[in-house]
């Protein structure tokens, strides 16, 4: 078949048979398809990518047929699993032949979502569902909230909204009594208001997607939601963004209310426009809009005063925005040619004699003294004095270089420029800008900055960060990590999934992480009161260090990422006051700066402080959600727990988990304030121990850790040459 023809692979029907997936498909050609080819069904599991072909039974000239088991999948079934489906047009080729042409398998069947099996081997639900594309995949999952939109109507008067919606789950036994619309907005006036939701239980052509009996307990809904019901203000826009709430009850008759993340469209075809209505009151005419946004397809709901005044301010807020929008791209391309002049500059001074046994150190794109190469850098001091070192540092963050008398050199400056072209050595943490052609006489050390838990570059299925795509995201780390000689590993399970994800051929230096030394060679009393001391913290309360992620969706700009603290501070001083404070350390990368002055004496704000090394030894307790920083804190067997909220979303359409986090984790998961407060006091309780999941986890992540790893990477890189 020509490869320039254009063919289109549609899922048309789905059915469960206690387990055998059977699939229908159209294939749909501008040409008549070849009668002597044979085509396959290619299931690829994302995170591993494992993959296993389906010989396609052909039924007319374009349909064709199958059916999979789902143990006979590519991986044995996992939790956090997803399976994409293509249409292989020819016999699969050896891995080293070109393959034939494949087509994702789109999907035109309706709530498939209701073909789902629950696996009692595993105890896991594997769940059918169309992606943001159209495309059919599955999930490996626990439990699932499903809601999809049929259609969305605005009113004169009301907001009309018709679909189905049901909660599976492999392992509570509960049973939707009844369901509830939510909206909500956020702020410092937060507003959440409560809808009735006219519901019927799903069942006609149920046996177009299950061929055993059971029949899933799918309903269809319809909600009215009264405009004069909407909270709105005069003063300022108001945005809502929309839940559902499933009321429950288990087999105990106990009353459980579930509620869903932010409700999506889920279909990118479906451009939601014009949703307008424009309703005269007392106060003047008020504007209600339904759309969607573009990054997550999340459906929300605008309310704002439409008065003469209001139109005429956005009116030149709008001209404004594009204004800046313009300087913003001249601005663009001046800078664009000023880095082909920086990377002139860098090539030319790479021509010059190398400085030998010279290094150049560089933390979080030079933002801090801190990690990895610090611990390289303190190392080094020591025991290799002949060596010249500098650290590459981001001008507005020189302060601790400066106050500890380390040599350091403004990034991107002129004379950075000669420094990093003619060095010997670079000792890195994170990526360094792509325009940088790495030397050959230059050593490059990638330290890396931490164990995956979250996916990393290759192993990510879609990317959601500002000012780059999926593609262009793959492809540029990729390229950077093509220029690593050295990658170090803190552990065998790291050093696959580097490999993988990084595309990574040369030394990986499995060795555990050089910033953990401190953790194993300074654990004592005298340190800890020290630190204290220095950072002004009571002595007699113990400490919860509060260090989650970031979260690729949530930005203000490219490397500036949104907050909300969602942890109740107030609660947890009314509860804990007496016994505890807390500290908060966000990620390098996130942009908010939190007003502590309420919770003086209770909450204290670290985020710039230069190594977060120093906050775990003087910590109690660890709170995160998905940030590698728990693998670190693991050292020191202490107790943490996991603030996760939003799990359900991260795990399933942010980033995904390359184990099973909910499972696996070192500590208990809590989704609310409460639920942190009740963990908290039960880990004070006397006779508190570990909970069973430490130990392993210790022993696959922390095993290579025991105060030498900064020895071990120098022996190899600095000694072995």
């Amino acid at each position: 078949m020509d490869e320039n023809t254009v063919i289109k692979c549609i899922l048309k029907s789905l059915k469960n048979n206690v387990g055998d997936l059977m699939l229908s498909i159209s294939l749909e050609s501008e040409e008549p398809l070849a009668e002597e080819v044979k085509y396959y069904l290619k299931l690829k599991e994302r995170r591993s990518g494992a993959e296993d072909f389906v010989l396609l039974e052909k039924e007319s000239p374009a349909q064709y047929s199958t059916s999979i088991n789902i143990h006979s999948f590519p991986e044995p079934l996992e939790m956090g699993q997803t399976y994409d489906f293509y249409v292989v047009l020819g016999e699969p080729a050896a891995e080293e032949e070109e393959q034939p042409m494949q087509v994702r398998l789109s999907v035109e069947a309706e709530a498939i979502e209701r073909a789902y099996h629950l696996d009692h081997t595993t105890e896991l639900l594997i769940l059918p569902y169309t992606t943001d594309k159209g495309n059919f995949s599955l999930k490996v999952k626990r439990e699932a909230k499903i809601v999809k939109f049929d259609e969305i109507q605005l009113k004169a008067e009301e907001i009309n909204i018709s679909g189905y919606a049901g909660y599976l789950s492999s392992e509570n036994q509960l049973s939707v009594k009844n369901l509830q619309f939510v909206i909500k907005k956020g702020g410092e006036d937060p507003v959440e208001k409560h809808f009735p939701i006219e519901m019927t239980k799903k069942a006609e052509n149920i046996e177009e997607l299950r061929e055993d009996a059971f029949t899933p307990e799918i309903f269809d809904f319809q909600i009215k939601i009264p405009l004069k019901d909407i909270p709105y203000s005069l003063e300022k826009r108001f945005v809502y963004r929309m839940f559902m709430e499933f009321h429950c009850e288990n087999e105990e008759s106990e009353h459980i209310v579930i509620t869903s993340t932010p409700l999506v469209l889920g279909d990118r075809k479906n451009k939601l426009k014009g949703l307008i209505s424009v309703v005269n009151k007392d106060s003047g005419p008020v504007r209600y809009e339904v759309y969607k946004k573009k990054k997550k397809q999340t459906v929300c709901i605008r309310v704002n005063d439409y008065s003469l005044k209001t139109r005429v301010k956005y009116f030149i807020k709008g001209k404004k925005k594009r204004f800046i929008s313009k300087i913003k791209k001249l601005k663009k391309r001046r800078n664009s040619l000023i880095t082909k002049g920086y990377k002139v500059v860098f090539r030319m001074a790479s021509k010059m004699p190398v400085k030998s046994k010279t290094i150049i150190f560089e933390s979080f794109n030079g933002k801090q003294y801190s990690c990895n190469p610090r611990a390289i850098y303190e190392y080094m001091q020591i025991n290799h004095p002949e060596y010249k070192m500098y650290w590459s540092v981001n001008k507005q963050y020189t302060a601790p270089f400066k106050e500890k008398g380390i040599q350091y050199i403004n990034r991107l400056s002129i004379k950075w420029l000669f420094a990093m072209a003619r060095a010997e050595y670079w000792v890195v943490n994170s990526r360094l800008p792509l325009w940088i052609p790495k030397p050959e006489h230059t050593t490059y050390l990638q330290t890396w900055h931490g164990t995956p838990l979250k996916r990393l570059a290759m192993d990510m299925e879609e990317v959601h960060m500002p000012g780059t795509n999926t593609k262009k995201y793959k492809k540029n780390f990729i390229k950077e990590a093509s220029n690593w000689d050295y990658l170090i590993s803190p552990n065998a399970y790291s050093s696959e999934i580097f490999a993988r994800a990084f595309q990574f051929e040369k030394t990986m230096i499995e060795s555990g992480y050089p910033r953990n030394d401190f953790l194993h060679n300074d654990n004592n009393e005298e340190t800890i009161t020290a630190i204290k001391r220095r950072l002004h913290l009571p002595e007699d309360k113990k400490i919860i260090l509060y260090a989650p992620t970031w979260r690729d969706d949530q930005f203000y700009a490219k490397g500036r990422y949104k907050f909300d603290l969602d942890l109740d501070l107030h609660k947890l001083r009314e509860e804990l006051g007496d016994e505890y404070l807390v500290i908060l350390r966000m990620h390098y990368l996130v942009a908010e700066n939190f007003d502590l002055g309420p919770f003086e004496g209770f909450a204290y704000d670290f985020s710039a402080h230069e190594d977060i090394r120093e906050l775990y030894m003087i910590s109690d307790l660890l709170i995160t959600d998905y940030s590698s920083v728990f693998f670190d804190f693991a050292n020191l067997k202490r107790p943490m727990l996991f603030f996760v909220p939003d799990i359900e979303t991260y795990r399933d359409k942010l980033r995904g988990f390359y184990f099973d986090f909910e499972k696996d984790a070192p500590g208990p998961l809590v989704k609310t304030t409460e639920e942190t407060i009740d963990a908290i006091k039960h880990i004070s309780s006397p006779g508190y121990q570990h909970p069973v999941s430490f130990k392993p986890f210790y022993d696959k992540f922390c095993y290579l850790e025991s105060g030498h790893s900064s020895e071990k990477v120098v022996k190899i890189v600095f000694e072995s040459e």
